[in-house]
């Protein structure tokens, strides 16, 4: 299914509001301290309280084990990489096109600021793809299921993860089996037996699990999941594997969250660099 142009404008609109919100909760370079970033009382916006308002009743344990098994089978579409992208910008509301930078825009701003800085091919790549999960909105996906910070799921829900409160309406709160520190897990159990909130990160990472090196297949899983990286919040759920990888998430996030910029880049000029990139690890065609 796909959406009419006024609910891709909508989508869009939520995904550009919900990733101002994260820079005002984590900005690279505080003005006051971070704890008066962390007011949630009196919200910039209304609707990315309410969106986290529903975000956190309905991504329960098994919410996240249906969509799994609903869209990692990965037969709804076949496309090339450009394709892809191409498809994503249809979120954008092309009667505005001087407000919003389309998503290839802010792909290639934070590619291209990796590759300003001499990182390797796949970690450019990486990049290149971490946002490309969200065509989930292009699929009928509600935006609370497709963006939004990260969690796991089948254990309590941590107070470090924005508007914890909210998490009283969810009904694996009131369940002895999730509600425990542990919940379904073992102590130190790995994240990659651990199931997260669903939403872009996770379906981009099941998308191109068999194409990158584990570093970036660990950027495109876990770079919403700030409860962790910048809260340490799940320390107990993660293997000694898991916090190296978490290296790469780290250095990967700045590039993601404060590379925006209202020049956009010369997406003509730069696409034969990136199919080129991309048939270095790619196959001709992606599945989604």
């Amino acid at each position: 299914m796909e959406l009419s142009k006024q609910e891709k404008k909508k989508a869009h609109d939520l995904i550009e509001e919900w990733e101002d919100d994260v820079l005002r909760r984590y900005p690279e370079e505080p003005v006051k301290e971070k704890s008066e970033f962390r007011n949630y009382d009196d919200p910039a916006r209304d609707t990315v309280k309410e969106f986290y308002r529903t975000n956190h009743q309905y991504q329960t344990y098994d919410f996240v084990l249906q969509k799994e098994k609903e869209f990692l089978s990965l037969d709804r579409k076949q496309m090339t990489l450009w394709e892809a992208v191409e498809y994503l910008n249809t979120m954008v509301d092309d009667s505005d096109p001087d407000i919003d930078l389309d998503q290839t825009q802010h792909l290639l701003q934070t590619s291209e600021a990796i590759r300003a800085d001499g990182h390797p091919d796949w970690f450019i790549l990486t990049g290149f793809l971490h946002d490309l999960g969200k065509v989930l909105c292009l699929f009928g996906e509600p935006q609370w299921a497709v963006v939004g910070d990260t969690f796991p799921v089948g254990c309590a829900f941590s107070d470090k993860i924005v508007y914890p409160g909210f998490f009283n309406d969810n009904p694996d709160t009131k369940n002895a089996r999730f509600n425990t520190r542990l919940g379904v897990y073992k102590e130190h159990c790995g994240l990659d037996n651990v199931h997260m909130s669903w939403g872009h990160d996770e379906y981009i990472y099941h998308i191109m699990k068999d194409h990158l090196p584990e570093e970036g297949l660990y950027m495109l899983r876990y770079h919403s999941f700030y409860a962790q990286h910048r809260e340490r919040a799940y320390d107990h759920l993660m293997s000694r594997h898991d916090h190296e990888m978490f290296r790469w998430v780290d250095k990967f996030n700045p590039y993601d969250l404060y590379t925006k910029a209202p020049v956009k880049p010369d997406v003509q000029a730069l696409r034969p660099y990136y199919e080129d990139l991309a048939a270095k690890f790619l196959p001709d065609t992606l599945t989604f």
